[in-house]
């Protein structure tokens, strides 16, 4: 499925940690994806939405290796860019990730990321996780599945 085609309807796109590598670190197979995700948002086309866990994940590794460079590169992404929205993690959030981790045997940070995009009424989850996409209660976009144009 062509990229444009994927975001059709898409008001609100949930990211999680993954493609911000991969954009940031310009991954060399995805970066392009993910470039026109980011074109997208820049002008306004959707809001991107992701969870402080993202900011935790993507931290880390620049951190540990004083990289920083890369470590301003994504807190300018996440915290600075117009139509970008950090969230924090609510009770609520806590509570469907519980329920969405027992459901889809999920991995504590998959369950916080996806239900983070319900309770934030996004309209698709974007990540490479393939395995993701047996939840139903959104549509999931995994990049292995997306060709530019």
């Amino acid at each position: 499925m062509k990229i444009a085609d994927a975001l059709v309807g898409v008001r609100r796109l949930y990211i999680e940690t993954a493609p911000f590598i991969y954009y940031v670190e310009a991954h060399p197979i995805y970066v392009h994806k993910m470039k026109r995700f980011f074109n997208g948002v820049n002008i306004g086309s959707f809001e991107a939405v992701t969870s402080v866990i993202t900011l935790t994940e993507v931290l880390t590794k620049p951190l540990k290796s004083k990289d920083n460079a890369v470590e301003q590169g994504y807190r300018t992404l996440l915290q600075d860019t117009r139509h970008i929205t950090l969230i924090s993690v609510t009770a609520p959030i806590a509570e469907r990730a519980a329920d969405l981790r027992q459901r889809y045997n999920l991995h504590t940070p998959d369950a916080l990321h996806l239900a983070s995009a319900i309770e934030e009424s996004c309209d698709a989850f974007l990540t490479n996780d393939l395995a993701l996409q047996r939840v139903t209660e959104l549509s999931v976009l995994a990049l292995d599945d997306l060709e530019l144009e």
